[in-house]
Formats: structure tokens, C-alpha cells, sequence
């Protein structure tokens, strides 16, 4: 994961994310693959990324007041950070992803939990700190096709067309991506 590292914001995320001290968050999505993907083409760590996405999860509270809070000290931390650190409590998920997407969401159960159900099997990766600074890594699927530049279908949750427009967006930043297509049996 050095390339990820190579990037200073997934680097400061990654040493700074534990003095909030929530329960379990991950940094996850682009940050993580496309960094991998940046390093192998030679591109500037970077490149390309949006946001930096950080998944939490906390059932204790769902109201949107105590993950707006969440977000401002997210929104603190980062404040010197040339980049958008974005936060989202995956335990809140439910409550509105049938409005935004058009296809209700069953609650998560954990953010990997959450990390498990983005529209490609290539997107499905992380990268947490524990309080001792250790580094650790989720990818249920793998990391082969994240390192070959593949993106597979995950019809868990998301619809066909946020995947194609997924696939869309990135072949246009990274031209050696391949896509297998949505199944049409879904």
C-alpha cells in the first residue's frame, strides 16, 4: 500500500483519523485504488481523485445532528489540508440512498460492511489506523483486479447506472482501465 501512502493526503488521513476516536472508520474508494492505479501508470499520487472518502459507523445515534458533528470535527482536522476529506456515518445509509438512487438499501451493518457494497469489486477496498498506528486493510475481493485495472460489477446494491458511470469517469482519468459488463440476468 506504499502507493497509497506516496499520496500526503492518505497519509495525513491515515495518522490523523485515530484522535477522533470512533469506533471504526476507513479511508476507502479512490483514495485507496486509484492511488494504486496513479503509481502504476506514473502519475503524480493524486491524480485524479476527487475526494477523500472516510466511511464510519455508529448506530447509536442516526440523526443527521450527531454525523454533522462528526463531519465539522472531520471538516477541523483537515482544515490545513489542501483536499475535500469527506465523511459519512454508513450506519445512516438506509435513510436516504432509495431517494438518491432510486433503489432502497438494507441498514449496514459495519462501514466495511458498507465498503462491501460499492457498485464495482475494484472500489471495494479500505485502509484503517489503529490507536497503536497500525496500518490494516480491507478488500473482500481482493486486490488483483484493483492492480490490473479491471472493474467488475457488484450488484449488491447500487444500480447498473452507477456503475457504467463509474466505469465512464474512471476510463476517462485512466485510460488502461477495462470494464466487464453489468450482468443482464440483474
Amino acid at each position: 500500500m506504499h502507493a497509497v501512502l506516496a499520496d500526503p493526503v492518505c497519509r495525513t488521513v491515515l495518522e490523523r483519523m485515530p484522535r477522533l476516536g470512533l469506533a471504526e472508520w476507513w479511508l476507502t474508494a479512490g483514495a485507496v485504488f486509484q492511488n494504486i492505479w496513479n503509481a502504476q501508470e506514473g502519475r503524480p499520487a493524486g491524480f485524479g481523485i476527487k475526494d477523500y472518502d472516510v466511511f464510519y459507523f455508529d448506530a447509536a445515534d442516526l440523526g443527521w445532528d450527531a454525523e454533522d458533528e462528526v463531519i465539522r470535527a472531520v471538516a477541523d482536522l483537515f482544515s490545513d489540508v489542501d483536499a475535500h476529506v469527506e465523511i459519512r456515518n454508513e450506519a445512516r445509509v438506509h435513510l436516504w440512498y432509495e431517494e438518491r438512487f432510486g433503489v432502497p438499501a438494507d441498514p449496514f451493518t459495519s462501514a466495511t460492511d458498507a465498503i462491501d457494497a460499492f457498485a464495482s469489486t475494484t472500489c471495494c477496498v479500505g485502509m484503517t489506523t489503529a490507536p497503536d498506528g497500525r496500518i490494516s486493510v480491507h478488500a473482500p475481493y481482493g486486490l488483483q483486479d484493483v492492480f490490473d485495472r479491471v472493474m467488475r460489477p457488484n450488484p449488491r446494491l447500487a444500480p447498473r447506472e452507477v456503475y457504467e458511470a463509474k466505469v465512464a469517469q474512471y476510463r476517462e482519468r485512466w485510460p488502461s482501465v477495462t470494464a466487464e459488463p453489468w450482468p443482464d440476468d440483474i
